[in-house]
């Protein structure tokens, strides 16, 4: 029982042409089967995913293992271990935050010392202006004609 399938390619050939034609096109080329695209096999509902919030199935789900599981011969820390690590890095997280406070203390000291240096090369050079300028007005006023003598 064949149907029409418009996703099957159709088989027949047409009978149109003259039988010497046909025989002249079969020799001049080779012809390859037709592929034909299988079938989806068919699937089972997966059913629903919804499970009810008393049930026994939702959370987690206690896997017991044998002596002879690879899973049971793993490696496993013991809280002690686990607790000692903890310890461990705490140990060198404090140290690391203590050297960054004292980079940092270094760091301050070392701005206030080039603030202060900065205060008193201020404070010079407002003096020197000062002189200088006290130096040219008296100059000016004791050079005859008001000019100063070069």
């Amino acid at each position: 029982m064949e149907e029409d399938n418009p996703h099957k390619p159709n088989m027949e050939r047409s009978d149109s042409s003259s039988a010497s034609s046909v025989d002249h096109q079969v020799d001049n080329q080779i012809l390859a089967p037709i592929p034909i695209r299988p079938g989806l096999p068919s699937r089972r509902s997966s059913g629903t995913m919804i499970v009810p919030r008393d049930s026994s199935e939702v959370g987690p789900v206690e896997l017991e293992v044998g002596p002879d599981d690879v899973r049971a011969m793993s490696p496993r820390r013991t809280s002690q271990d686990i607790e000692a690590m903890g310890k461990e890095a705490r140990a060198e997280l404090q140290r690391h935050a203590k050297a960054l406070q004292d980079s940092l203390i270094t760091l301050f000291n070392r701005i206030e010392a080039v603030k202060e240096e900065h205060h008193k090369l201020d404070n010079n050079n407002k003096f020197l202006q000062k002189y200088i300028g006290d130096l040219m007005t008296t100059s000016k006023i004791t050079a005859p004609g008001g000019r100063s003598k070069k």
